[in-house]
């Protein structure tokens, strides 16, 4: 076998093997409301001192990890937030649900991104368990932060639109949000990602909500990667300035 193949052999299993370590960090939960509805999710505490209050971090995953197995919701960008360095820089409570098949986070009209009046049965769900979190965890209610891809993109704009007092902070990723709700939301730092290639989810989706914003007087992030499609997460997640930024926001 040649060196360079044998390397990069090593290199795949390394980071097989890391990516694994990573995930074991996550417990097995499962949320059940008042009404018997089941949520399953994961939970990484990188750290626990019962006299500190940590950030909560909801991640909401994209259409391709829904399904019932608590395990696919981890297979793009949640695992950043486990890294050695951020847990030692960023100590924080993380919260990655599973939206089950067939059923997706955001409740937007398809034709025009218009949000409607009732959550979807997953947003719901996340929400009651954002709140059994706080009542049970140390969470710092002051550094809630939301983040989402593709579909978790959408749901989250649908998230922080419904509820604009809760979260401290919010990054869409490769979504999109009802432009007209732009004066509840444009109190919250976001840092809004898109890939310019992007075929799945049209950037201007991600435009617009951009300038919406900016119309109420909010100073939004925006990442637009030139040579990218869908597939922006990788960077936006691998990106240290965003983590620092993310976990420096308070209300």
């Amino acid at each position: 076998m040649k060196l360079s193949t044998l390397l990069l052999v090593f290199l795949c299993i390394g980071s097989i093997s890391n990516s694994f370590s990573q995930s074991s960090l996550f417990s097995y939960e499962k949320y059940i409301s008042a009404s018997g509805d089941t949520l399953n999710y994961r939970q990484l505490v990188s750290d626990y001192d019962p006299k500190t209050k940590y950030p909560l971090v909801i991640f909401l995953h994209g259409a391709g990890e829904r399904g019932n197995d608590n395990e696919a919701q981890l297979k793009w960008g949640v695992l950043n937030f486990a890294s050695s360095e951020n847990m030692k820089m960023h100590p924080s409570i993380i919260i990655a649900p599973q939206c089950p098949k067939n059923m997706v986070w955001a409740s937007f009209s398809e034709d025009n991104v218009s949000l409607q009046p009732s959550p979807t049965r997953p947003m719901k769900l996340v929400m009651e368990l954002i709140n059994e979190a706080i009542a049970k965890l140390p969470v710092d209610t002051d550094r809630i932060y939301i983040t989402g891809l593709s579909m978790g993109g959408f749901g989250t704009y649908d998230a922080i639109t419904r509820h604009p007092e809760l979260f401290a902070a919010a990054v869409p990723v490769c979504g999109g949000g009802d432009v007209t709700k732009a004066p509840s939301i444009a109190h919250i730092p976001i840092w809004i990602f898109h890939g310019a290639q992007d075929a799945t989810v049209n950037p201007v989706l991600s435009q617009n909500m951009v300038e919406a914003l900016t119309k109420e007087g909010a100073h939004p992030g925006y990442t637009q990667y030139p040579t990218t499609g869908h597939f922006s997460w990788i960077a936006a997640y691998s990106d240290n300035m965003m983590m620092d930024w993310l976990y420096s926001q308070r209300k």
